[in-house]
């Protein structure tokens, strides 16, 4: 079902997007006394209820949002699927400034999340933070990351903690051993996953390069770690290391930014890193590993969602499933030498066939 009310007399046919897959559902959420303007995207939900976090952007276009949730969406159902959860994907997007947010915003948020009666539950991501998260779940039980008196790891940390993890099996892959040590890591973003992700590797003996484009994050990070050594946003894919790791926005790897990537493996903590299939293809052919984003960055996901397991949040069932990342990894990388196809594509048909062999026990 796709449902779809313009904001402005502003109509396109989301079923002709690329980033359209069959979604159950995308909606636009929309409340005119706080300015709320946004979507809602449920991809599938064969595993179960769909899950994924909230973002608030500043889209140019409201076709910007809509394909944002579309593309997140889908990449949750991959993700949930090859994490082990019983979690279907879904995505929500707000328009908007997230530095301009306010609470009564955030409060109508949570209570169009309502609407959908635990068929999505969502929590933090870009533009939303843990604090803002509480506000929203005073209108909502469905908003997920609230202490609730249980001490809980941070979600960023468990996403950064992931990534970390595949950087390791990605460096066993190219040199035969995880050890991080004299190795060089080019991180592209430090927020919270960024930034968490540059301190493990630097405790590991790795060389970082780094880059942010905001000002002060870079002040920050430059008086907390001073080895790393910082270049411009724009010119960190151009850096020669051992492993580039996207931690910003997506669509970072494009077929015109391939012939300036100077890396041996592709392994961060982004979402929908490869602006096309194609640009997946030609990695392959490049010999650069890719680490296929959604297994990845999953560390945060399998920890928000751990609170909704029947004996409640367990951390040591959290820290387990994020090394299951290592094994998951380690199963693409040799499947994709095997068939010699590239690893984003064995990593698409792995999760498909878990969720789709769901669909047909069903009927």
């Amino acid at each position: 079902m796709v449902l779809y009310r313009s904001f402005m007399a502003y109509d396109f046919d989301i079923t002709k997007l690329p980033e359209f897959d069959n979604h159950e559902l995308v909606s636009c959420i929309q409340d005119e006394e706080s300015s709320l303007k946004g979507f809602v995207a449920i991809h599938n939900t064969n595993l179960g209820p769909a899950t994924g976090g909230t973002r608030m952007y500043e889209y140019p276009l409201f076709i910007d949002a809509v394909r944002d949730a579309l593309a997140l969406s889908r990449a949750m159902t991959y993700k949930c699927a090859l994490a082990g959860l019983k979690f279907g994907g879904g995505k929500a997007v707000i328009i908007g400034n997230p530095e301009k947010k306010t609470k009564q915003l955030l409060r109508a948020y949570g209570q169009k999340i309502n609407y959908f009666g635990g068929m999505f539950t969502t929590g933090t991501d870009s533009g939303i933070s843990d604090k803002d998260a509480t506000v929203m779940a005073r209108e909502s039980k469905y908003i997920l990351g609230q202490k609730n008196g249980v001490e809980k790891k941070s979600t960023s940390d468990m996403a950064a903690l992931g990534t970390y993890i595949a950087i390791r099996i990605c460096a066993k892959e190219l040199f035969g051993t995880p050890d991080l040590n004299g190795k060089t890591i080019a991180i592209k973003g430090l927020g919270k996953l960024g930034g968490e992700l540059a301190r493990l590797l630097i405790k590991d003996g790795a060389y970082v390069t780094a880059a942010d484009i905001n000002k002060d994050v870079v002040m920050r990070m430059k008086k907390m770690h001073p080895d790393i050594r910082f270049v411009s946003h724009t010119e960190i894919h151009k850096q020669l290391c051992d492993i580039y790791a996207p931690c910003a926005m997506g669509n970072d790897i494009t077929l015109q930014s391939l012939g300036k990537i100077k890396t041996k493996a592709i392994a961060g903590g982004a979402n929908n890193q490869l602006s096309s299939d194609e640009v997946g293809y030609k990695l392959h052919a490049m010999g650069i590993l890719y680490a296929p984003d959604y297994v990845v960055n999953a560390g945060g996901l399998i920890n928000i969602v751990d609170e909704l397991e029947n004996d409640g949040y367990q951390v040591a069932r959290v820290l387990s499933r994020i090394e299951h990342i290592q094994d998951t990894l380690a199963r693409i990388f040799a499947t994709s030498k095997k068939k010699n196809i590239s690893t984003h594509l064995i990593a698409d048909q792995m999760a498909e066939h878990i969720f789709d062999k769901v669909s047909h026990d069903k009927t």
